[in-house]
């Protein structure tokens, strides 16, 4: 009788352990765990961090801990020892969610896993609760098939949501805790089902409020129109400012003119996933890709004005915005968000009074994708995708803890993988994950860990591929399932 490879056997066994992945991800999604009390209680954060800790505990793990974070959420760590010689891993995930929005708009309840035509749909199914199911089961399946070959930390973060920083002011605060030669952020994504994709950069944000005023009072439309300065009309001049022709934002100083030289985002396969109308073009310049992860983008994300039902005959003397913008690699938010702030003032018609305020930052990111981690994490893509080669995108969001624990760990490696593909229609309503995603993926960081493990032992300061890539066949461990 043959005995199948160690990467068929662990294929085997999360296979297996599906049924069980369902069930956990089920009760986590069940938490209403969204981190501003103003919508959900509290007690349902807590409570899902009570959860998490204790499922740590239920897989062995050692001082795990409920952190109580300077925003007031909580995050929850937990740590597995290695062996003697072994590199330490931090797998990152986080419990909190984004408002379901519309829950009618749901076609089954945001809060309650439901499967339907293949997939799993519930908030937070794929980002990030079940980011940190793919986690545990890596580390099940290694367990079941010789054992976890390298340290392990887990944070599942309470409040990346909300942005409000809480972990990354804990980890300054307590610099030894997360540690680690490698960091493993389970809160990206494939750029389609089924292309193993890592993620090298990560977009910077500037979020402005933007408060226009030109009249004491509102004033009756038909009596004072047509004088009146009107603060509405003032703030659509200002925000249609950061567009040109073409949609492209034009921030005045800020470059625009970024090439992304990995791979390419195909315009029918980014209109399909973004639901474009048909007829409706597209807006910028520049490939798809360039647009994306490359160069800024402006987006007004809420107006503050009088609703259409039961709007009255009045010219505003006030208006707000929320604006933001989203910055490349290579461009400090720091000074973006000063040139933002100078458009702004200086796009003002009619010497409105303005006042912009920055509520909200986040740098943009990047990792040296040829370093010993991506090496193992290519080889182990090969194996568990067959046929298929590690694909390297951007993402146009921010995950402001990279930033930090960069600055903390600088000779610690970062990678970007997770289940939020296109069709998980992430932070909005119907969000799902394909169980298809979390099982691959899932074997896809078992391997890497047993990869990883043996390139840092045997070559603790070798980063050359092809050397890592005969290791790996020599012991034969990373053959296809």
């Amino acid at each position: 009788m043959t005995t199948p490879s160690p990467a068929t056997a662990l294929a085997e066994t999360i296979a297996s352990l599906m049924p069980r992945a369902r069930t956990e991800l089920a009760e986590l999604v069940a938490f209403r765990s969204v981190a501003d009390p103003a919508q959900f209680p509290k007690s349902e954060c807590e409570a899902a961090a009570k959860w998490v800790a204790d499922l740590l505990r239920a897989e062995g793990f050692r001082d795990v801990a409920l952190l109580d974070t300077p925003d007031g959420t909580q995050s929850v760590y937990g740590c597995l020892p290695g062996p003697a010689d072994a590199p330490t891993v931090l797998l990152y995930a986080h419990y909190d969610v984004q408002p379901p929005l519309d829950e009618s708009a749901w076609l089954s309840p945001p809060f309650e896993l439901t499967e339907r035509d293949g997939r799993w749909y519930g908030r937070g199914a794929a980002d990030c609760k079940g980011g940190l199911i793919m986690h545990m089961l890596a580390l099940r399946a290694l367990r079941a098939n010789g054992g976890i070959p390298v340290g392990v930390k887990v944070v599942v973060e309470g409040s990346e949501e909300q942005g409000t920083g809480g972990l990354q002011q804990y980890a300054e605060q307590h610099p030894e805790l997360l540690s680690a030669d490698t960091i493993v952020i389970g809160d990206a994504g494939n750029l389609r089902a089924g292309l193993p994709t890592v993620t090298a950069t990560l977009r910077g944000m500037a979020l402005m409020r933007v408060e226009v005023n030109t009249l004491e009072d509102n004033l009756h439309s038909g009596q004072f129109g047509g004088a009146a300065p009107d603060a509405l009309a003032a703030l659509i001049r200002v925000l249609d400012s950061l567009r040109d022709e073409d949609g492209s934002t034009t921030v005045e100083g800020l470059a625009a003119d970024g090439v992304w030289e990995g791979l390419q985002y195909q315009e029918q396969n980014f209109r399909r996933d973004a639901g474009v109308l048909e007829g409706v073009a597209l807006t910028g310049s520049g490939t798809i890709a360039d647009r994306l992860w490359a160069r800024p983008s402006v987006t007004v994300l809420g107006i503050d004005c009088p609703p259409v039902t039961g709007a009255t005959a009045s010219i505003q003397a006030f208006a707000c915005a929320l604006v933001s913008l989203r910055v490349p690699p290579g461009t400090e938010v720091v000074e973006a968000a000063a040139l933002l702030t100078a458009h702004l003032e200086a796009k003002v018609p009619w010497g409105a009074r303005v006042a912009v305020e920055q509520v909200g930052q986040g740098q943009p990111f990047q990792v040296d994708t040829t370093s010993p981690a991506y090496t193992s994490m290519a080889e182990a893509i090969r194996v568990a995708y067959p046929g298929d080669e590690m694909q390297i995108a951007g993402q146009g969001f921010s995950i402001p803890l990279c930033n930090t624990l960069a600055s903390l760990y600088p000779k610690a490696e970062i990678l970007l993988i997770g289940l939020s593909e296109p069709k998980a229609q992430i932070h909005g309503v119907n969000e799902s994950v394909s169980p298809q995603e979390l099982e691959r993926l899932s074997l896809t960081e078992a391997l890497f860990l047993i990869g990883y493990a043996d390139l840092k032992r045997s070559c603790p300061d070798q980063s050359d591929e092809g050397q890592h890539r005969d290791l790996a066949l020599s012991r034969g461990g990373l053959s296809g399932p």
